[in-house]
């Protein structure tokens, strides 16, 4: 009996141990000065290969689309809406439709106009889905802070 429930522990310990976490896209924030009063806030996503991110823009009934949300501030006002690089426009094997997505790596640009001194930080949020050719991993939200200064 011991010796049953060892091997069946075994084996689930190890299925553990074999599972592993997709985390396809990694996240990084740069901050570019435009002028004394306005900034540039950067988004930067590393895709990993076979992997790919979706664009701001997608069909009805596609994927969920990556979005960003600015936490409110005293300190900036949103100038516009984020923009993002060109990316590719391709027939998406996993939804059937032409849809742009971004492949190693997607940019994202938000304007911001001062309404105090800097230095300050930028707390935001993006959400976004990745897809390879075979499956999609569901939708992830996660934090960014820009520093402003």
């Amino acid at each position: 009996m011991k010796k049953s429930l060892f091997i069946v522990v075994m084996i689930l310990v190890s299925s553990f141990v074999q599972a592993q976490i997709l985390e396809p896209v990694t996240w990084s924030t740069s901050v570019t000065k435009i002028s004394e009063t306005e900034y540039e806030l950067v988004a930067t996503a590393a895709v990993d290969d076979k992997w790919h991110l979706y664009s701001q823009s997608v069909p009805e009934d596609g994927p969920v689309p990556t979005s960003f949300t600015f936490k409110s501030s005293g300190d900036y006002l949103k100038k516009g809406n984020t923009k993002e690089d060109k990316g590719h426009t391709v027939n998406d094997p996993v939804f059937e439709m032409e849809i742009k997505y971004f492949e190693h790596k997607a940019t994202f640009k938000q304007r911001i106009k001062l309404k105090s001194k800097v230095p300050f930080k930028v707390e935001a949020t993006v959400e976004f889905m990745v897809c390879d050719d075979s499956r999609c991993l569901p939708p992830t939200e996660v934090d960014l802070v820009f520093d402003v200064k």
